[in-house]
């Protein structure tokens, strides 16, 4: 049984998603980051980065592995499974370097996004149009790659498209107001999210945790 310390944010969605399409048993601890529940002592030893997701495997292979950062744990679960990333050769550099382009790039930048123009009280107009402008840059190299090939790796659905979804679906939703300009010219973009939002694991990742 694999135990998920999740919340309701992007980085949280992923790590369900791919739980979901694997079909590897798991359980939900969901950590209320409203609440400061990240920052609490039990689960600083799980994660030292107090940060969602996490995740603690009672059968990993040498008795129980703690796991924290997404693409650590994606990676990890996508070998356990055998699914989702080639095990050697080209394509599994493809899947490895679009996974790491959103969890250093991607995710990062839409969050500050989301803080300054979204969240904050006190607008800073020069941090909004700086992650405003960043946010679009990466929407075009989205769009970019994904009007050459179906999924962000190529061919292949993989842990990149599940490491970018939840963000992307974030661009569309939450950020929709100040990214209406940037999005209105990616239409490869949105024929990913299509197609990937169609994935039955997909919308039963997103909806985890239940509250």
């Amino acid at each position: 049984m694999i135990t998920l310390y999740t919340w309701t944010t992007p980085n949280g969605r992923k790590v369900p998603i791919m739980l979901e399409e694997t079909g590897l048993a798991y359980e939900v601890r969901p950590v209320n980051l409203g609440n400061n529940e990240q920052f609490s002592p039990d689960f600083l030893a799980i994660s030292p980065n107090n940060k969602i997701p996490a995740i603690v495997d009672d059968e990993a292979e040498g008795g129980p592995l703690t796991l924290f950062e997404s693409g650590a744990i994606l990676t990890y679960l996508a070998e356990k499974s055998g699914r989702f990333l080639a095990p050697s050769g080209p394509a599994r550099y493809r899947a490895l370097e679009w996974t790491y382009w959103q969890v250093g790039g991607q995710g990062p930048m839409l969050g500050q996004l989301g803080f300054f123009a979204k969240r904050s009280d006190e607008k800073a107009p020069l941090a909004i149009k700086r992650f405003t402008d960043e946010a679009d840059r990466l929407l075009t190299v989205m769009e970019r790659r994904l009007a050459e090939v179906p999924y962000l790796a190529g061919d292949a659905y993989t842990i990149a498209d599940i490491a970018a979804y939840p963000w992307t679906v974030a661009a569309t939703t939450f950020l929709k107001d100040v990214l209406t300009d940037s999005l209105a010219t990616k239409p490869s973009l949105h024929r990913w999210l299509r197609e990937v939002g169609e994935r039955p694991a997909v919308q039963r990742g997103m909806a985890v945790p239940k509250l």
